[in-house]
């Protein structure tokens, strides 16, 4: 095994969001203390107001199921020149549903969920199997050494996305980009405004379309399902919806979840050969990597107590899902992989009213992504030592920026 190496971070990354390669950081740990709650330092732009981070597994579960008790439409942030808050503002909140509350959550969510049934995803994986061919294919072809980030792990989940959302074949390349600089962290919040700008009015475009021809498509199966129930802001939002939650998370668990197979070589093979270990596998890599760093921060709208912690009303909560689910009071050996654990009430997708949309379709590309990958390449091995594989920094879910393989 590669030896452990700390993810580079700055002094400005929030403490929540850094990592020692598949861990959640030391030194979060030592934050934490074994406390279910935390008050922690987020920088400025809370006015002062208490920020506590909570790392519990039944204490997160505890806030993200109370949506009548906290918010995720109120915001905090680091301030702009202009003085208010860096979020979103009203407008860019329409169609996002981590920034809605009930009962506008429940109105939409009950809009979207039917398109995001189990059995409407097991209709998508011929389509995703296509997919994965087509990318592993081109692998073959270009021959090794490869980086596997950008032959596969990111051109499946992206795929995905443009057809979910009938992006037509030849804007796939230039929507693509505008969705990864839109979610670049290392490229600066004027650049990734003007990308997440023109990313908006392709998608205000697409709608458009949809509303005067509607397709058989998801935006054109809304469009004639629900009408005037659903606005073409929301539509929009939507979508952008789909490009936070459906690219950098998948394409960060493709990449993660091949180097952390490639340590564990017995539960490889597993998960190669043998289909039935892949349900299993898929649950605990999703557990133990736990590629997003927080959900949304909700804010207290009375006084609660979490943990054994006083959280008042106004003061703002940041649920940490790798801690969570590295909690002992969740499973026994909870630093330990193992792909025969009985499945937990892990929160990698989140827990209550938000939990993630799209989580059957995330499995379902995992599902079939991972064997695929493992079988077309039986010698896949990385291509460089351990410790020169370079992690995500600052970026929304934790992943590899690289991963050069051989095979």
């Amino acid at each position: 095994m590669p030896p452990t190496t700390t993810t580079p971070t700055t002094p400005t990354a929030p403490a929540y969001a850094r990592r020692d390669r598949f861990d959640p950081a030391a030194e979060l740990r030592r934050l934490t203390a074994g406390r279910a709650v935390t008050a922690i330092d987020v920088g400025p732009g809370t006015d002062g107001v208490p920020v506590w981070l909570v790392t519990g597994h039944a204490e997160v579960r505890q806030v993200l199921g109370d949506h009548r008790r906290f918010s995720t439409r109120r915001r905090f942030g680091p301030r702009s020149p202009s003085g208010r808050a860096d979020g979103p503002r009203p407008d860019e909140m329409a169609g996002q549903l981590m920034d809605y509350d009930p009962p506008e959550h429940t109105r939409l969510r009950q809009i979207l969920t039917p398109e995001f049934t189990v059995r409407r995803m097991r209709r998508l994986e011929p389509l995703v199997e296509g997919i994965v061919t087509e990318r592993l294919d081109a692998m073959e072809r270009g021959g090794p050494p490869a980086d596997l980030v950008r032959s596969f792990c990111s051109p499946v989940p992206g795929a995905v996305l443009c057809e979910l959302i009938g992006v037509p074949r030849d804007d796939r390349g230039g929507f693509l980009r505008r969705c990864h600089a839109f979610l670049a962290p290392g490229r600066g919040r004027q650049r990734r405004a003007a990308a997440g700008d023109a990313l908006s009015r392709y998608l205000a475009d697409m709608v458009r379309r949809a509303r005067r021809d509607p397709d058989d498509g998801f935006l054109g199966a809304l469009v004639r399902d629900h009408g005037d129930e659903i606005t073409d802001q929301e539509l929009r939002g939507v979508c952008v919806l789909l490009v936070l939650a459906g690219l950098d998370n998948v394409s960060g668990m493709l990449g993660l979840g091949t180097l952390l197979l490639l340590d564990h070589p017995a539960q490889l093979a597993a998960v190669r050969d043998d289909p039935g270990a892949v349900d299993g596998a898929i649950d605990e890599l999703l557990r133990y990597l736990t590629v997003p760093h927080a959900p949304t921060p909700r804010t207290a709208l009375e006084d609660v107590t979490v943990g054994d912690r006083l959280v008042r009303a106004g003061e703002h909560v940041i649920c940490s899902l790798p801690m969570a689910n590295r909690d002992p009071a969740l499973l026994p050996e909870p630093d330990r992989f193992d792909i025969t654990r009985e499945p937990t009430a892990h929160v990698a997708f989140g827990h209550g009213v938000h939990h993630c949309l799209g989580a059957a379709l995330a499995r379902m590309e995992l599902r079939t992504a991972y064997p695929a990958l493992l079988r077309r390449f039986p010698r896949l091995a990385v291509a460089v030592p351990g410790e020169e594989v370079p992690f995500r920094v600052h970026a929304l879910a934790h992943g590899v920026d690289r991963l050069p393989v051989t095979w």
